[in-house]
């Protein structure tokens, strides 16, 4: 079972905008192969990083409004949160290493916060 968190528009601003912890964000869509393809990793990644990183997820069908807010135009898109901002994109498949690489810079301030 992984610790990713199926998030929503009622949700994504206590869960995401509000977290202290960096949050990786996946939109995807159920009927998107790439989306099945790139779902273990995120899942390993929400299970290695479980104490330092929230891992959530978003049907964008069932939330087009945050698609549209966050200019989702492809996915899977990955984006990482911290300080209720969009610290880094990735946009279709990506390896779990690609994935976790981007969460360390984020973890250890070399990315730019808000």
């Amino acid at each position: 079972m992984s610790n990713a968190l199926e998030v929503s528009n009622d949700t994504f601003e206590s869960e995401v905008l509000k977290c202290a912890t960096p949050v990786l964000v996946d939109f995807w869509a159920d009927w998107c192969i790439p989306c099945k393809m790139v779902a273990p990793a995120v899942d390993a990644i929400a299970d290695d990083f479980v104490d330092q990183v929230k891992v959530a997820k978003i049907d964008v069908d069932a939330n087009s409004e945050l698609a549209v807010e966050y200019g989702v135009r492809g996915i899977p898109s990955l984006m990482i949160f911290y300080g209720g901002e969009v610290v880094e994109r990735m946009v279709g498949v990506q390896s779990q290493a690609t994935i976790a690489a981007k969460l360390r810079k984020v973890l250890d301030g070399k990315t730019k916060m808000p």
